[in-house]
């Protein structure tokens, strides 16, 4: 049994709609919003999705709460139990764009970017990891991530610096959830939806097949199986360009082992930066 927010269409309907082809029941998360979080009150998306899922033979229910309140998290996980009675996976999905550069950010933009990705995370998961661990129940969290936070991206403070916390707390409960069998994994997905057709490079352009959401599902479908099941606090990149991992590395460094000066530092920079190579950000990884 699947929770997938944020699946009214996009990334999270492709996952909906896979999940239900191999088998799992699924709920069906949209609150019905825009791309920039505004407006609201209507499941009419992911009802749309649940019909297709139905029609095709699956087992899917559609919920339309708010992912950025704990109330709405816990409705999300009861809308789970109420209708299957367990809850084995967790994507969690839902995510809007105010892309501005960070002078001309406003405080607005930033907490509900922070808001939806960051404490929506939170607010799906706490619920469904309790009763994971209560219930002593195994089960997968997909915490979604991006290359915007794990390299940066211009225009996109807000969204890189929820998508990095989601990146620490994807690992405090990979490791935490060792315990009780719950895996945690991270996915920085690059994708051609309605919240990437229109930046930068993108406009105008056909979408490279490989870069639509029905082709970026099976590597999603492989973290949450059996098949990544020795797998957790790791993040992997799916698009495109295939599948791979993306990981935080340090190197050697300079280790005196004494008190030390600045001008030390800067005579053993070989040593405490990784060699002069193409820097990366969101756009080139």
């Amino acid at each position: 049994m699947a929770i997938v927010t944020g699946a009214g269409g996009g990334l999270g309907e492709a996952y909906a709609k896979l999940f239900a082809k191999e088998g799992a029941s699924v709920v069906v998360n949209d609150l019905g919003g825009s791309r920039d979080g505004s407006g609201s009150g209507t499941s009419a998306a992911a009802q749309r999705v649940v019909d297709e899922i139905v029609a095709a033979g699956g087992k899917a229910v559609a919920n339309g709460d708010d992912v950025s309140t704990m109330e709405g998290g816990e409705r999300i996980a009861k809308t789970a139990l109420d209708n299957f009675g367990q809850i084995n996976i967790l994507v969690c999905n839902a995510g809007i764009l105010r892309d501005k550069t960070f002078a001309n950010t406003s405080e607005q933009d930033w907490d509900l970017v922070v808001k939806v990705h960051l404490k929506g995370t939170y607010c799906c998961t706490m619920p469904v990891w309790k009763w994971m661990k209560d219930n002593g129940k195994p089960g997968v969290i997909v915490m979604t991530s991006s290359t915007s936070g794990l390299y940066g991206n211009f225009g996109q403070s807000n969204y890189g610096a929820a998508k990095a916390g989601i990146y620490g707390f994807m690992r405090v409960l990979s490791i935490e959830g060792r315990k009780y069998g719950i895996r945690v994994m991270g996915l920085a997905p690059g994708a051609f939806t309605r919240m990437t057709s229109d930046l930068p490079g993108r406009q105008g352009k056909e979408p490279d097949p490989m870069s639509l959401p029905e082709n970026i599902a099976p590597g999603v479908l492989y973290m949450v199986s059996d098949l990544a099941a020795d797998h957790t606090g790791k993040v992997l990149g799916v698009s495109s360009r295939g599948v791979r991992e993306i990981k935080m590395l340090q190197t050697d460094g300079f280790q005196p082992g004494r008190p030390y000066t600045a001008q030390e530092v800067a005579e053993h920079a070989s040593e405490v930066f990784f060699p002069a190579a193409a820097e990366r950000t969101a756009v080139s990884a």
